[in-house]
């Protein structure tokens, strides 16, 4: 899939890590996993995304893919467990992340 960073700090942070893998772990329709970056929540730090937003998370010090709802969304919202970074959004359709599974190996890279 593809996606784009922002220009957010934390977004820089993460583009300096690339590229990342790690196992994802899943939460509802969310995919999220640790990555080497330490940010606080900026001042646009969200508790309600937009599917295809992609999320730093400083609670868990972790990158976060959201597509759908999480087990504490309600009707029509996609809320993370906490107040995330929005660094980015994936171009296109986020519903293909369906089908990641806790355990599948997940790569973040820089576009060539």
């Amino acid at each position: 899939m593809d996606a784009m960073l922002n220009d957010s700090p934390t977004a820089r942070e993460i583009a300096r890590a690339l590229p990342l893998e790690a196992e994802a772990n899943t939460w509802g329709e969310e995919i999220y996993f640790p990555i080497p970056v330490h940010m606080p929540l900026d001042d646009g730090a969200k508790e309600l995304v937009d599917a295809g937003d992609l999320g730093y998370w400083p609670r868990g010090k972790a990158f976060c893919i959201f597509f759908g709802p999480t087990p504490i969304s309600a009707p029509g919202e996609i809320r993370p467990a906490s107040a995330v970074n929005i660094v980015g959004k994936v171009s296109g359709d986020p519903s293909p992340f369906k089908r990641v599974k806790d355990g599948d190996l997940v790569r973040v890279v820089a576009a060539t």
